[in-house]
Protein backbone atom coordinates (compact mmCIF):
# COMPACT_ATOMS: atom_id res chain seq x y z
CA UNK A 1 0.00 0.00 0.00
CA UNK A 2 1.39 3.41 -0.98
CA UNK A 3 0.68 6.26 1.44
CA UNK A 4 1.26 9.96 0.72
CA UNK A 5 1.67 12.31 3.73
CA UNK A 6 1.04 15.97 2.90
CA UNK A 7 2.27 18.73 5.25
CA UNK A 8 5.37 19.79 7.11
CA UNK A 9 7.03 17.78 9.88
CA UNK A 10 5.44 19.99 12.55
CA UNK A 11 2.24 17.99 12.13
CA UNK A 12 3.94 14.65 12.75
CA UNK A 13 6.08 13.73 15.74
CA UNK A 14 9.61 12.33 15.35
CA UNK A 15 8.36 9.14 16.98
CA UNK A 16 5.63 8.81 14.38
CA UNK A 17 7.97 9.49 11.46
CA UNK A 18 10.37 6.82 12.77
CA UNK A 19 7.47 4.43 13.23
CA UNK A 20 6.28 5.00 9.65
CA UNK A 21 9.79 4.32 8.34
CA UNK A 22 9.78 0.93 10.08
CA UNK A 23 6.41 -0.29 8.77
CA UNK A 24 8.08 -2.65 6.33
CA UNK A 25 8.38 -3.24 2.61
CA UNK A 26 4.64 -3.69 2.08
CA UNK A 27 4.08 -0.07 3.14
CA UNK A 28 5.52 2.65 0.90
CA UNK A 29 5.23 6.02 2.63
CA UNK A 30 6.20 9.28 0.93
CA UNK A 31 5.99 12.80 2.33
CA UNK A 32 5.56 16.12 0.52
CA UNK A 33 5.42 19.58 2.07
CA UNK A 34 2.57 21.23 0.16
CA UNK A 35 -0.56 20.73 -1.89
CA UNK A 36 0.91 21.31 -5.32
CA UNK A 37 3.62 18.74 -4.72
CA UNK A 38 0.91 16.30 -3.65
CA UNK A 39 -1.09 16.93 -6.82
CA UNK A 40 2.00 16.33 -8.96
CA UNK A 41 2.71 13.08 -7.14
CA UNK A 42 -0.86 11.79 -7.44
CA UNK A 43 -1.05 12.78 -11.12
CA UNK A 44 2.11 10.87 -12.00
CA UNK A 45 1.76 7.72 -9.89
CA UNK A 46 -0.73 5.50 -8.09
CA UNK A 47 -1.38 6.43 -4.46
CA UNK A 48 -3.60 4.21 -2.32
CA UNK A 49 -4.21 6.72 0.47
CA UNK A 50 -3.36 10.37 1.08
CA UNK A 51 -3.16 11.88 4.59
CA UNK A 52 -3.38 15.68 4.67
CA UNK A 53 -2.38 18.06 7.48
CA UNK A 54 -4.87 20.66 8.81
CA UNK A 55 -2.95 23.54 7.18
CA UNK A 56 -0.83 23.70 4.05
CA UNK A 57 1.31 26.62 2.76
CA UNK A 58 -0.38 26.84 -0.65
CA UNK A 59 -3.81 25.16 -0.70
CA UNK A 60 -6.58 24.45 1.77
CA UNK A 61 -6.92 20.74 2.65
CA UNK A 62 -10.42 20.75 1.16
CA UNK A 63 -9.14 22.12 -2.16
CA UNK A 64 -6.34 19.57 -2.30
CA UNK A 65 -8.61 16.62 -1.48
CA UNK A 66 -11.11 17.81 -4.08
CA UNK A 67 -8.35 17.86 -6.70
CA UNK A 68 -7.23 14.37 -5.70
CA UNK A 69 -10.82 13.13 -5.97
CA UNK A 70 -10.89 14.38 -9.57
CA UNK A 71 -7.46 12.99 -10.49
CA UNK A 72 -7.66 9.66 -8.64
CA UNK A 73 -11.17 8.92 -7.38
CA UNK A 74 -10.00 5.51 -6.14
CA UNK A 75 -7.47 7.07 -3.70
CA UNK A 76 -8.59 7.02 -0.06
CA UNK A 77 -8.59 10.55 1.35
CA UNK A 78 -7.78 11.13 5.05
CA UNK A 79 -7.76 14.53 6.76
CA UNK A 80 -5.89 15.25 9.99
CA UNK A 81 -7.71 17.51 12.46
CA UNK A 82 -6.50 19.30 15.57
CA UNK A 83 -7.36 17.51 18.82
CA UNK A 84 -9.31 20.54 20.06
CA UNK A 85 -11.70 20.05 17.13
CA UNK A 86 -12.05 16.29 17.45
CA UNK A 87 -15.26 16.57 19.48
CA UNK A 88 -16.89 18.74 16.82
CA UNK A 89 -17.88 17.94 13.27
CA UNK A 90 -15.20 19.08 10.76
CA UNK A 91 -16.03 22.00 8.51
CA UNK A 92 -18.59 21.27 5.81
CA UNK A 93 -16.05 22.03 3.07
CA UNK A 94 -13.83 19.11 4.03
CA UNK A 95 -16.59 16.69 5.03
CA UNK A 96 -17.57 16.44 1.37
CA UNK A 97 -14.12 15.41 0.15
CA UNK A 98 -12.51 13.41 2.99
CA UNK A 99 -13.32 9.77 3.68
CA UNK A 100 -11.90 9.68 7.18
CA UNK A 101 -10.58 12.01 9.89
CA UNK A 102 -7.69 11.31 12.27
CA UNK A 103 -6.82 13.44 15.32
CA UNK A 104 -3.60 15.32 15.99
CA UNK A 105 -1.30 14.64 17.68
CA UNK A 106 -1.42 11.41 15.68
CA UNK A 107 -0.23 8.39 17.65
CA UNK A 108 1.42 5.38 15.97
CA UNK A 109 -1.38 3.13 17.26
CA UNK A 110 -4.11 5.25 15.67
CA UNK A 111 -2.24 5.47 12.37
CA UNK A 112 -1.56 1.72 12.26
CA UNK A 113 -5.18 0.95 13.06
CA UNK A 114 -6.34 3.22 10.24
CA UNK A 115 -3.91 1.82 7.69
CA UNK A 116 -4.49 -1.84 8.53
CA UNK A 117 -8.26 -1.38 8.44
CA UNK A 118 -7.96 0.16 4.97
CA UNK A 119 -5.79 -2.76 3.87
CA UNK A 120 -8.38 -5.23 5.19
CA UNK A 121 -11.09 -3.33 3.33
CA UNK A 122 -9.21 -3.57 0.06
CA UNK A 123 -8.58 -7.29 0.61
CA UNK A 124 -12.28 -7.90 1.26
CA UNK A 125 -13.97 -5.73 -1.34
CA UNK A 126 -11.45 -4.04 -3.58
CA UNK A 127 -12.15 -3.69 -7.25
CA UNK A 128 -11.11 -0.75 -9.41
CA UNK A 129 -14.74 -0.26 -10.50
CA UNK A 130 -16.09 -0.13 -6.96
CA UNK A 131 -13.39 2.10 -5.45
CA UNK A 132 -13.52 4.48 -8.41
CA UNK A 133 -17.33 4.67 -8.33
CA UNK A 134 -17.39 5.48 -4.60
CA UNK A 135 -14.43 7.83 -4.82
CA UNK A 136 -16.01 9.83 -7.64
CA UNK A 137 -19.22 10.60 -5.74
CA UNK A 138 -19.21 14.31 -4.98
CA UNK A 139 -21.51 14.17 -1.95
CA UNK A 140 -21.02 11.10 0.20
CA UNK A 141 -23.14 10.76 3.33
CA UNK A 142 -21.13 12.43 6.10
CA UNK A 143 -19.44 10.29 8.73
CA UNK A 144 -21.73 10.14 11.77
CA UNK A 145 -19.94 12.67 13.98
CA UNK A 146 -22.42 12.83 16.85
CA UNK A 147 -22.42 9.03 17.01
CA UNK A 148 -18.63 8.92 17.06
CA UNK A 149 -18.49 11.66 19.73
CA UNK A 150 -21.01 9.70 21.78
CA UNK A 151 -18.93 6.53 21.49
CA UNK A 152 -15.76 8.42 22.41
CA UNK A 153 -17.41 9.96 25.47
CA UNK A 154 -18.54 6.55 26.67
CA UNK A 155 -15.13 4.98 26.04
CA UNK A 156 -13.28 7.77 27.87
CA UNK A 157 -15.61 7.71 30.86
CA UNK A 158 -17.59 4.55 31.51
CA UNK A 159 -19.43 6.45 34.26
CA UNK A 160 -20.92 9.03 31.88
CA UNK A 161 -24.46 9.56 33.12
CA UNK A 162 -27.67 10.40 31.30
CA UNK A 163 -27.14 14.13 31.87
CA UNK A 164 -23.75 14.09 30.09
CA UNK A 165 -25.13 12.07 27.17
CA UNK A 166 -28.21 14.29 26.92
CA UNK A 167 -25.95 17.34 26.55
CA UNK A 168 -24.24 15.72 23.56
CA UNK A 169 -27.56 14.83 21.93
CA UNK A 170 -28.94 18.32 22.58
CA UNK A 171 -26.24 19.75 20.30
CA UNK A 172 -28.27 18.48 17.32
CA UNK A 173 -31.92 19.61 17.62
CA UNK A 174 -33.13 17.34 14.83
CA UNK A 175 -31.70 14.24 16.48
CA UNK A 176 -32.86 15.41 19.92
CA UNK A 177 -36.39 15.55 18.53
CA UNK A 178 -36.04 12.01 17.18
CA UNK A 179 -34.84 10.78 20.58
CA UNK A 180 -37.86 12.31 22.31
CA UNK A 181 -40.20 10.94 19.64
CA UNK A 182 -38.95 7.38 19.96
CA UNK A 183 -38.86 7.46 23.76
CA UNK A 184 -42.59 8.25 23.70
CA UNK A 185 -43.45 5.66 21.05
CA UNK A 186 -45.21 2.36 21.65
CA UNK A 187 -41.83 0.60 21.61
CA UNK A 188 -40.75 2.20 24.86
CA UNK A 189 -43.70 4.08 26.37
CA UNK A 190 -44.65 2.75 29.80
CA UNK A 191 -47.60 5.09 30.18
CA UNK A 192 -45.81 8.28 31.22
CA UNK A 193 -44.84 10.91 28.66
CA UNK A 194 -41.20 11.99 28.52
CA UNK A 195 -40.49 15.62 27.74
CA UNK A 196 -36.81 16.02 28.68
CA UNK A 197 -33.76 14.53 27.00
CA UNK A 198 -32.28 13.13 30.19
CA UNK A 199 -35.44 11.13 30.80
CA UNK A 200 -35.49 10.03 27.17
CA UNK A 201 -31.89 8.80 27.36
CA UNK A 202 -32.67 6.87 30.53
CA UNK A 203 -35.78 5.27 29.04
CA UNK A 204 -34.17 4.25 25.75
CA UNK A 205 -30.89 3.00 27.20
CA UNK A 206 -27.47 3.67 25.68
CA UNK A 207 -27.54 0.84 23.13
CA UNK A 208 -30.83 1.97 21.58
CA UNK A 209 -29.75 5.62 21.79
CA UNK A 210 -26.56 4.87 19.83
CA UNK A 211 -28.58 3.13 17.11
CA UNK A 212 -31.07 5.98 16.91
CA UNK A 213 -28.36 8.65 16.70
CA UNK A 214 -26.54 6.66 14.03
CA UNK A 215 -29.72 6.16 11.99
CA UNK A 216 -30.70 9.81 12.29
CA UNK A 217 -27.30 11.01 11.08
CA UNK A 218 -26.84 8.48 8.31
CA UNK A 219 -30.30 8.87 6.80
CA UNK A 220 -30.38 12.68 7.03
CA UNK A 221 -29.66 13.08 3.31
CA UNK A 222 -31.49 15.35 0.87
CA UNK A 223 -31.08 12.94 -2.05
CA UNK A 224 -34.25 10.99 -1.21
CA UNK A 225 -37.75 12.12 -0.35
CA UNK A 226 -38.87 12.41 3.29
CA UNK A 227 -41.23 9.47 2.78
CA UNK A 228 -38.44 7.28 1.38
CA UNK A 229 -36.09 8.35 4.15
CA UNK A 230 -38.64 7.58 6.87
CA UNK A 231 -39.42 4.17 5.36
CA UNK A 232 -35.73 3.30 5.04
CA UNK A 233 -35.01 4.40 8.61
CA UNK A 234 -38.00 2.50 9.99
CA UNK A 235 -36.87 -0.72 8.28
CA UNK A 236 -33.33 -0.16 9.50
CA UNK A 237 -34.36 0.35 13.12
CA UNK A 238 -36.59 -2.73 13.01
CA UNK A 239 -33.81 -4.85 11.48
CA UNK A 240 -31.41 -3.54 14.11
CA UNK A 241 -33.64 -4.66 16.98
CA UNK A 242 -34.23 -8.05 15.36
CA UNK A 243 -30.54 -8.73 14.73
CA UNK A 244 -29.67 -7.92 18.35
CA UNK A 245 -32.22 -10.52 19.55
CA UNK A 246 -30.74 -13.22 17.30
CA UNK A 247 -27.23 -13.02 18.73
CA UNK A 248 -25.62 -13.63 22.12
CA UNK A 249 -25.12 -10.56 24.31
CA UNK A 250 -21.43 -10.33 23.38
CA UNK A 251 -22.31 -9.81 19.70
CA UNK A 252 -25.69 -8.07 19.98
CA UNK A 253 -24.39 -4.53 19.52
CA UNK A 254 -22.31 -5.49 16.49
CA UNK A 255 -25.35 -7.12 14.91
CA UNK A 256 -27.62 -4.19 15.76
CA UNK A 257 -25.27 -1.65 14.16
CA UNK A 258 -24.61 -3.78 11.09
CA UNK A 259 -28.34 -4.34 10.48
CA UNK A 260 -29.02 -0.65 10.97
CA UNK A 261 -26.50 0.22 8.24
CA UNK A 262 -27.08 -2.72 5.90
CA UNK A 263 -28.86 -0.68 3.22
CA UNK A 264 -26.80 2.51 3.50
CA UNK A 265 -25.61 1.89 -0.06
CA UNK A 266 -29.09 2.87 -1.28
CA UNK A 267 -28.22 6.47 -0.33
CA UNK A 268 -25.35 6.57 -2.82
CA UNK A 269 -25.87 7.84 -6.38
CA UNK A 270 -25.03 5.52 -9.25
CA UNK A 271 -25.59 2.37 -7.17
CA UNK A 272 -27.94 -0.49 -8.02
CA UNK A 273 -30.60 -1.75 -5.59
CA UNK A 274 -29.76 -5.44 -5.42
CA UNK A 275 -33.25 -6.37 -4.23
CA UNK A 276 -34.56 -5.41 -7.66
CA UNK A 277 -34.15 -7.50 -10.82
CA UNK A 278 -30.89 -6.89 -12.64
CA UNK A 279 -31.46 -5.12 -15.95
CA UNK A 280 -29.43 -6.24 -18.96
CA UNK A 281 -26.26 -4.18 -19.32
CA UNK A 282 -26.50 -2.63 -15.84
CA UNK A 283 -22.92 -2.69 -14.53
CA UNK A 284 -23.39 -0.33 -11.58
CA UNK A 285 -21.98 -1.55 -8.25
CA UNK A 286 -24.54 -3.22 -5.99
CA UNK A 287 -25.72 -1.35 -2.92
CA UNK A 288 -24.52 -3.97 -0.42
CA UNK A 289 -20.85 -3.89 -1.34
CA UNK A 290 -20.95 -0.15 -2.09
CA UNK A 291 -22.37 0.53 1.35
CA UNK A 292 -19.81 -1.75 2.99
CA UNK A 293 -16.99 0.03 1.18
CA UNK A 294 -18.27 3.39 2.43
CA UNK A 295 -18.40 2.10 6.01
CA UNK A 296 -14.86 0.83 5.64
CA UNK A 297 -13.72 4.27 4.56
CA UNK A 298 -15.41 5.63 7.69
CA UNK A 299 -13.43 3.19 9.82
CA UNK A 300 -16.18 0.96 11.21
CA UNK A 301 -15.24 -2.54 12.49
CA UNK A 302 -14.57 -5.24 9.92
CA UNK A 303 -17.31 -7.50 11.34
CA UNK A 304 -19.87 -4.79 10.49
CA UNK A 305 -18.37 -4.16 7.05
CA UNK A 306 -18.48 -7.86 6.14
CA UNK A 307 -22.03 -8.26 7.41
CA UNK A 308 -23.20 -5.29 5.33
CA UNK A 309 -21.33 -6.49 2.24
CA UNK A 310 -22.85 -9.97 2.37
CA UNK A 311 -26.25 -9.42 4.00
CA UNK A 312 -28.03 -10.47 0.80
CA UNK A 313 -25.70 -13.46 0.24
CA UNK A 314 -24.61 -14.65 3.68
CA UNK A 315 -22.97 -17.77 2.28
CA UNK A 316 -20.21 -15.49 0.92
CA UNK A 317 -19.16 -14.52 4.45
CA UNK A 318 -15.76 -15.69 5.67
CA UNK A 319 -17.43 -16.76 8.94
CA UNK A 320 -18.92 -20.22 8.48
CA UNK A 321 -21.16 -20.21 11.56
CA UNK A 322 -24.31 -18.17 12.14
CA UNK A 323 -22.95 -14.89 13.48
CA UNK A 324 -23.32 -11.21 12.62
CA UNK A 325 -23.61 -11.70 8.84
CA UNK A 326 -26.31 -14.34 9.28
CA UNK A 327 -28.31 -12.30 11.78
CA UNK A 328 -28.17 -9.23 9.54
CA UNK A 329 -29.31 -11.31 6.55
CA UNK A 330 -32.37 -12.63 8.39
CA UNK A 331 -33.19 -9.35 10.12
CA UNK A 332 -33.04 -7.20 7.00
CA UNK A 333 -35.01 -9.77 5.00
CA UNK A 334 -37.78 -9.88 7.62
CA UNK A 335 -37.87 -6.07 7.86
CA UNK A 336 -38.09 -5.61 4.08
CA UNK A 337 -40.11 -8.66 3.08
CA UNK A 338 -37.22 -10.13 1.08
CA UNK A 339 -36.43 -13.84 0.60
CA UNK A 340 -34.46 -15.63 3.30
CA UNK A 341 -31.74 -18.11 2.38
CA UNK A 342 -33.11 -21.12 4.24
CA UNK A 343 -30.36 -23.39 2.90
CA UNK A 344 -27.84 -21.15 4.63
CA UNK A 345 -29.84 -21.29 7.88
CA UNK A 346 -30.03 -25.08 7.66
CA UNK A 347 -26.28 -25.35 7.03
CA UNK A 348 -25.52 -23.15 10.05
CA UNK A 349 -27.96 -25.04 12.27
CA UNK A 350 -30.50 -22.29 13.03
CA UNK A 351 -33.36 -23.01 10.62
CA UNK A 352 -35.55 -24.19 13.49
CA UNK A 353 -35.41 -20.68 14.99
CA UNK A 354 -36.80 -18.96 11.89
CA UNK A 355 -40.49 -19.20 12.88
CA UNK A 356 -39.74 -17.55 16.22
CA UNK A 357 -37.87 -14.76 14.46
CA UNK A 358 -40.81 -14.26 12.11
CA UNK A 359 -43.14 -13.94 15.11
CA UNK A 360 -40.82 -11.38 16.68
CA UNK A 361 -40.71 -9.39 13.43
CA UNK A 362 -44.51 -9.35 13.29
CA UNK A 363 -44.62 -8.13 16.89
CA UNK A 364 -42.18 -5.30 16.15
CA UNK A 365 -44.09 -4.39 12.98
CA UNK A 366 -47.27 -4.08 15.04
CA UNK A 367 -45.57 -1.85 17.59
CA UNK A 368 -44.12 0.30 14.84
CA UNK A 369 -47.57 0.79 13.34
CA UNK A 370 -48.86 1.97 16.71
CA UNK A 371 -45.99 4.41 17.28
Amino acid sequence: MRILLVGDDANLSAELLEYIADLGDEWHVQGVADGNAAIATVASSTVDAVIVAPALPDLTPATLLGQIRTLRPETIRIALIESAQSQRAPAARIIGVAHRFLPLPLSPEVLLDALTSLEELRDLLYSPRLSSAIGRIEKLPSPPHLYLSLMQALEEDENSDATDIAKLVAADPAIAAKVLQLSNSAFFNSGRSITDLRGAVTRLGLSTLRDLVLASEVFAVPAISPAERNALQARALMASRLAAKMLPASSAELGATAALLADIGLLLPGVRNEREALAEGDDRPGHAEAGAYLLGLWGLPMAIIEAVAFHLQPQRSNVRSFWVSGAVHVATALASGSPIDEQYLERTGVLSRLDGWRDLANEYAGLSAEA
